[in-house]
């Protein structure tokens, strides 16, 4: 087995301390943890995970260690020990020993202070008194009499750190909804300063997410103002910030939210902060494949699309979007980049589309019954009927669009292949040039 225990602050060097963490901070842990492993536990000050399992989905024990010490450290997480046991590695945390599976268990136990187990606390002074100081002095003491004149909880955490009985704990469950919520340890007065705090509350945020496989596209910042504020300035206020695809990536949604905060204006002090994960969607993991991919060493166009809109506003940088739609004045429309993109268009025939639309289609000459457009057209394939859009209205024209075409592919000699439809007049039928192939 490998345990790690995260210790978070007032480290147990004082295990008397009264002021232990809070529950919701544990929580909190916890709830990150669970994208590494779903065996997690808040026992005590700390958060035990058991991560056998899942050492080589995560690149080995030391790629798992670096990664899991780099983000607890932003979740204030002070200390990271790992051990065969969940309890020994709860005992190194708290004597700031990280590393305790390259030596024997037993050697590494014996000779840390007998406080580091929650258990042998009350019965310290009475230990002492008997001339114990380390876990190994208590161990080397008779078992029996150990178990009647202590307690046989005492007895039995000694068995549990040593590994000479299973660990029984009550595993943490994934909350359905993301909810996190910090007081900062001083007043803000300036937005991009929430940023410091929000950051904190993304991490958790996307361990989540990772346990779900998910992404989000919209998360929302809530902020409250000190109790000590005018009345005009009210209780608080919140920003939502929205990506085009589902993401979980911290520095992409921390470049995010920095832009969206530096257009911010507190009206008062803020003293808390609370950040809400809006919009879940399911996000595919890596293949992790064996050669290298060149879209994971640069940035996606997306991420910087996003990142220009939240500077320059997001009707500034628009992107086009194919919609699933037969008229072709109407299959691709500008939406903001920032907006999250519809589902992807189906083809709709098997004919080849044009490469340019013109704006307004453009009525043809005919010669011969035959469309003309610098000479005479040949027909290649076709007809591509077109009918619908009666449900559709044009609010500013005050018309409808609806479009009853059949649509050609044809060849000029010297204009190359082109898109034309006949459509039905009032006077007849005409025949109209819509695109061009390039």
């Amino acid at each position: 087995m490998l345990w790690s225990a995260l210790l978070l602050p007032p480290c147990a060097n004082d295990p008397s301390s009264p002021s232990p963490p809070s529950p919701d901070a544990l929580r909190a842990v916890a709830t990150w943890a669970l994208q590494f492993t779903p065996r997690v536990a808040i026992v005590e000050d700390a958060v035990l995970m058991e991560v056998e399992s899942s050492t080589r989905l995560f690149g080995g024990k030391r790629a798992l260690r670096d990664r899991v010490v780099a983000e607890a450290a932003e979740l204030a997480v002070q200390k990271v020990a790992w051990a065969p046991t969940s309890l020994a590695a709860l005992a190194l945390a708290r004597n700031n020993r990280e590393d305790g599976i390259r030596r024997p268990l037993q050697d590494i136990l014996d000779a840390l202070p007998m406080e580091s187990l929650r258990a042998i606390c009350p019965h310290a002074t009475t230990l002492a008194q008997t001339g114990c100081r380390t876990l190994g002095h208590v161990r080397a003491l008779p078992r029996a009499g150990l178990a009647r004149r202590f307690g046989k909880e005492l007895r039995q955490a000694l068995d549990r750190a040593y590994g000479h009985e299973p660990d029984g704990y009550v595993w943490e469950m994934l909350p359905e909804q993301f909810k996190g919520r910090l007081e900062l340890p001083f007043r803000v007065e300036h937005a991009p300063a929430l940023l410091q705090g929000a950051r904190r509350l993304l991490v958790q945020m996307c361990g989540w997410l990772a346990a779900r496989h998910a992404g989000t596209t919209a998360f929302t910042l809530h902020w409250w103002h000190d109790t000590m504020r005018s009345r005009e300035a009210g209780t608080g206020g919140q920003l939502t910030v929205g990506t085009a695809e589902p993401s979980r990536d911290v520095e992409h949604l921390c470049r995010l939210l920095a832009e969206h905060l530096a257009k911010v204006e507190l009206l008062a002090p803020v003293g808390d902060l609370e950040l809400t994960a809006n919009e879940v969607h399911e996000q595919a993991d890596s293949n992790g494949s064996l050669l290298l991919d060149d879209t994971d060493v640069t940035e996606s166009p997306q991420l910087v699309l996003e990142r220009m809109a939240a500077r320059l506003g997001p009707e500034a940088v628009r992107r086009c979007v194919v919609h699933a739609d037969h008229r072709q004045e109407w299959m691709a429309h500008w939406q903001p980049a920032a907006k999250p993109l519809p589902r992807q268009a189906e083809v709709s025939t098997e004919l080849p589309q044009p490469t340019w639309t013109l704006r307004e289609p453009l009525k043809l000459a005919v010669r011969n019954n035959r469309p003309v457009y610098q000479g005479e057209l040949q027909l290649l394939a076709g007809p591509q009927c077109v009918e619908g859009g009666w449900w559709d209205r044009d609010e500013v024209a005050g018309s409808g669009r609806l479009v009853m075409r059949d649509y050609w592919l044809a060849e000029s000699r010297h204009a190359g292949l082109l898109w034309i439809f006949q459509a039905k007049l009032d006077d007849g039928t005409g025949w109209f040039l819509h695109g061009i192939f390039g």
